[in-house]
């Protein structure tokens, strides 16, 4: 059993940077991929990054590559995101997910734990 908790969302203008936290408890975290996930209002939610379990492999959807970068840090049961040159069409409730695998995964299916979510919403 795997629980997650978000933080860091926030309201920021276009051009700015946030950094998601998501902090793990239970005893498979180290041995898990971890993803962030994100829905916007009316939208399906959506894959945004993946990380391996040892974070040596890393996967971003093709809109936030070369602004977006996951990390993880086993020692803190801790996955993060960090967001930079954000714009608009990034407004979306971000979510963490754990999956069921140790190899990085874009695939919804394969991720059993979500936290709650948080909002993040940048302005034009």
């Amino acid at each position: 059993q795997v629980h997650l908790v978000e933080s860091g969302g926030g309201s920021v203008q276009a051009g700015g940077s946030l950094r998601l936290s998501c902090a793990a408890s239970g005893r498979t975290f180290s041995s898990s991929a971890m993803g962030w996930f994100r829905q916007a209002p009316g939208e399906e939610r959506e894959f945004v990054s993946t990380i391996s379990w040892t974070g040596g492999t890393t996967y971003y959807v093709d809109s936030v590559k070369g602004r977006f970068t996951i990390s993880r840090d086993n020692a803190k049961n801790t996955v993060y995101l960090q967001m930079n040159s954000l714009k608009p069409e990034d407004t979306a409730v971000y979510y963490c997910a754990g999956s069921t695998a140790k190899v990085a995964t874009t695939r919804t299916w394969e991720y059993l734990y979500w936290g709650q979510g948080t909002q993040v919403t940048v302005s034009s």
